[in-house]
């Protein structure tokens, strides 16, 4: 199996947003914690030869490293348009030999549902934004509707919060993790050029 650092080094080409929506909380995945995420699906067995979908995916990152690591097909859904021209781009870029299906649609909303186990990977909003609270919640929701086992990542403190949500819908928390998630300066509010910000990822198992 190929190493989490050469993942994040493939990774690195991959383009954020032109245009980032703070209502949407549009920020760039780092390779780095991609690599970790899909590392972990990887060691797990929920990679090879499974349906990854990427819920919320922007440019691509993790349905990219996903696609690094030989799926059946990987399925990004992406409300902007914008971002998925992107991560079209990003695909060249990257080369990944797996099939991979972008669609424009609301992440929470999912139009796909397939019939297989899949694998869902997601860097959803945290809720930070007036328009978008619980945005969170409704990925969750989603996650526990398409999949057989999630990997998402969320804001630091968000331990109790997801494991009464899983526990409520039949699910289990098998894995969680600290990481740090690198935000770039992009919006107006932003006071600092690069801010560390706190989050925690989890495994899920889902009934």
């Amino acid at each position: 199996m190929p190493t989490k650092r050469s993942l994040a080094a493939k990774l690195g080409v991959v383009a954020g947003f032109d245009s980032p929506r703070a209502a949407l909380e549009q920020y760039h995945t780092p390779p780095e914690l991609a690599a970790h995420v899909v590392h972990l699906a990887d060691l797990h067995g929920d990679v090879d030869g499974r349906t990854v979908v990427d819920l919320g995916t922007g440019t691509g990152m993790l349905a990219l490293g996903a696609a690094l690591r030989g799926p059946a097909r990987v399925i990004g859904l992406e409300l902007d348009r914008a971002a998925l021209e992107t991560a079209r781009t990003n695909e060249r870029r990257v080369a990944a030999s797996a099939p991979i299906h972008w669609v424009h649609a609301d992440a929470t909303r999912s139009p796909v549902a397939p019939a297989e186990p899949v694998t869902l990977v997601m860097n959803p909003p945290f809720g930070a934004q007036n328009s978008n609270r619980h945005a969170d919640r409704r990925f969750l929701e989603t996650a526990s509707d398409l999949a057989a086992v999630s990997y998402s990542v969320h804001n630091a403190g968000s331990e109790s919060f997801v494991d009464a949500f899983v526990a409520d819908h039949g699910g289990g928390v098998t894995h969680a993790f600290a990481a740090t998630l690198d935000v770039d300066a992009q919006f107006a509010h932003h006071t600092e050029e690069t801010r560390a910000l706190d989050v925690e990822v989890f495994r899920i198992e889902w009934a």
